[in-house]
């Protein structure tokens, strides 16, 4: 195994061969049980300021589609919430499934939605680079997304565009859900879906997975199951 990913032999059921923090307390993504989130009164609504946000690039990094952002100031991040302070947006990726009732990594009540959406930030002012906040406890904020397939289009990478119109959220501390794995992510997944269309998602799955002998290996089911939650409590923003 001299790399990650998704197959038979490099997929999440071998990472720990690797990375053994695959096996921690803290592991996301998590079985979102929604009877058992518990409603905190302290959590502040979620405010996501991404007008001014300037997108660099989008690219397919092999494992994902990725848009990266500048984050060189407090222009375009992610605040209130169980978050201290502001939190920049660096990039955000997608992961999916090959068929439709697979392919999200959070699942509630056991479901799991065509894809997820995750847009990752990092704290400017206790860190001051990305590398510091990804080893960091709690560096990092994750907002993630469910995505449901409708006849609804998709076709603008505006952050702001992808939000659904409530910010009710589930938290819990966490893990990247991609290898180094570092248990340094405050989570933050937002219970209502967007929509994309089938026709969209058909666009995701004719992308390919990089390989070293250049097989046309569809980038599909890039996504990593569930892990324990061992002890962790998951707070709702809202009442059930």
């Amino acid at each position: 195994m001299t790399g990650w990913g998704y197959g038979q032999d490099d997929g999440p059921s071998n990472w720990h061969k690797l990375y053994p923090i695959a096996q921690g307390d803290r592991q996301s993504p998590i079985n979102i049980i929604s009877s058992q989130a518990v409603y905190s009164p302290s959590l502040q609504p979620l405010e996501l300021s991404y007008e001014a946000c300037t997108s660099l690039s989008i690219t397919n990094n092999g494992h994902s589609v990725q848009v990266d952002f500048n984050d060189s100031d407090d222009r375009t991040v992610v605040t209130g919430g169980p978050l201290e302070g502001p939190y920049r947006l660096k990039q955000f990726h997608f992961h999916w499934g090959k068929k439709r009732d697979v392919g999200s990594e959070h699942t509630v009540d056991g479901k799991s939605f065509p894809s997820e959406l995750h847009l990752v930030h990092w704290n400017a002012k206790k860190y001051s680079t990305f590398g510091e906040a990804a080893s960091a406890p709690d560096g990092l904020a994750v907002v993630g997304v469910f995505l449901e397939g409708t006849r609804a289009q998709f076709s603008c990478f505006n952050p702001k565009c992808l939000l659904p119109a409530s910010r009710h959220y589930w938290t819990y501390p966490g893990s990247l859900t991609t290898p180094p794995l570092n248990e340094s992510v405050t989570w933050i997944v937002l219970c209502e879906p967007i929509s994309i269309s089938e026709r969209q998602m058909e666009k995701f799955r004719s992308l390919l997975f990089t390989s070293e002998d250049d097989e046309r290996i569809h980038m599909v089911n890039n996504f990593r199951p569930p892990q324990p939650l061992k002890g962790r409590v998951v707070k709702a923003s809202f009442r059930a």
